[in-house]
């Protein structure tokens, strides 16, 4: 059985084909996955570049998404025909990925796809609805939906969703920060009230703390934004993290949490406990609608790279989903 794959390899230069491999063989602890969608998220465009950060050892197989159906197991809990889906772990990182129409895949990874939930739609949400929908689990459990939100990256698949979702639990106080002039309409579509750029939160001389905007940040760029961005979080507000496309670093002072008591939560996608991963994809699955505001491009293995481009270019919004 021939298996097609996206592979990122390094001999005898860095590049990325599409390539035809015998079919994966499962271990023990695996098993074997007919996958019928995967995702391309800012981690897999970085994934097929050189200096990205995210594979170590070649080849690879990139895709931290998939889903489909188990075709082969020897584990009682997910027996063939089992509908499952995978996003995070070492999937596509250490492990290869869901850019393949077949893939072994540890059992202990797998979340059995909830009945209401197509694998298409699974993969519409993906890692980034995934994100998406851990940082609203902050912003729930410490603002109301009369506060002022804050959404960076607002056009990207996890700024877009987030946003889908606060709207959709009544938030109507949705500031949008995109620098994509011809995303404002859908933005404003998905519930924004206000679109704007990055520009209009960045000070040449930021102070440590400044008028107090937003009770809650939804953060998926990083870097210098996220620091100029503090100084202006209310009083007990809350700012989830979740992205570094802007940087890494963060630059910011003590004052905006020993004086307004603000929180700076973590979003980890990528090792979240199962339990809880099993209760953010019912949490998805029951709220499915917003996918239909969002914008989705359905695309092939072979035009994988050039999206994962427009990803690193910043010319990308939405989401696009891979049909193997």
């Amino acid at each position: 059985m021939e298996n097609h794959s996206l592979q990122v390899n390094t001999a005898p230069t860095f590049h990325v084909d599409v390539v035809t491999t015998p079919a994966p063989v499962a271990t023990d602890d695996e098993v074997i996955v007919k996958v019928d969608w995967s995702a391309v998220n800012y981690k897999d465009a970085l994934a097929q570049t050189e200096k990205g950060g995210v594979i170590r050892n070649y080849p690879m197989t990139p895709g931290i998404d998939l889903a489909g159906t188990v075709s082969q197991s020897q584990d009682a809990n997910f027996p063939a025909g089992t509908e499952v889906l995978v996003t995070g772990y070492g999937l596509g990182v250490s492990h290869p990925g869901g850019y393949s129409q077949w893939q072994r895949v540890p059992a202990a990874w797998l979340v059995k796809r909830p009945t209401t939930l197509s694998a298409k739609e699974a993969m519409i949400f993906g890692t980034a609805g995934f994100t998406a929908a851990l940082a609203v689990r902050q912003i729930l459990a410490q603002t109301t939906p009369a506060d002022p939100i804050l959404i960076t990256g607002a056009s990207g698949g996890v700024g877009s969703l987030a946003l889908a979702m606060l709207a959709a639990k009544g938030y109507h106080q949705l500031i949008a920060v995109s620098r994509k002039e011809s995303a404002r309409q859908w933005l404003s579509d998905l519930g924004a009230s206000q679109v704007i750029p990055p520009s209009d939160l960045i000070s040449e001389r930021p102070r440590p703390l400044a008028k107090q905007a937003y009770a809650g940040v939804i953060d998926t760029v990083g870097g210098e934004l996220v620091s100029q961005i503090l100084p202006y979080v209310a009083y007990g507000g809350i700012v989830a993290l979740c992205g570094n496309a802007g940087g890494i670093k963060l630059n910011t002072t003590v004052l905006p949490f020993i004086l307004r008591g603000i929180t700076l939560a973590g979003i980890d996608s990528v090792n979240t406990p199962m339990p809880l991963r099993q209760e953010i994809w019912q949490q998805l699955a029951a709220n499915k609608q917003i996918l239909e505001k969002i914008t989705i491009d359905e695309i092939s293995l072979e035009e994988v790279p050039t999206i994962a481009a427009n990803l690193l270019a910043g010319t990308h919004s939405g989401r696009t989903i891979v049909k193997l």
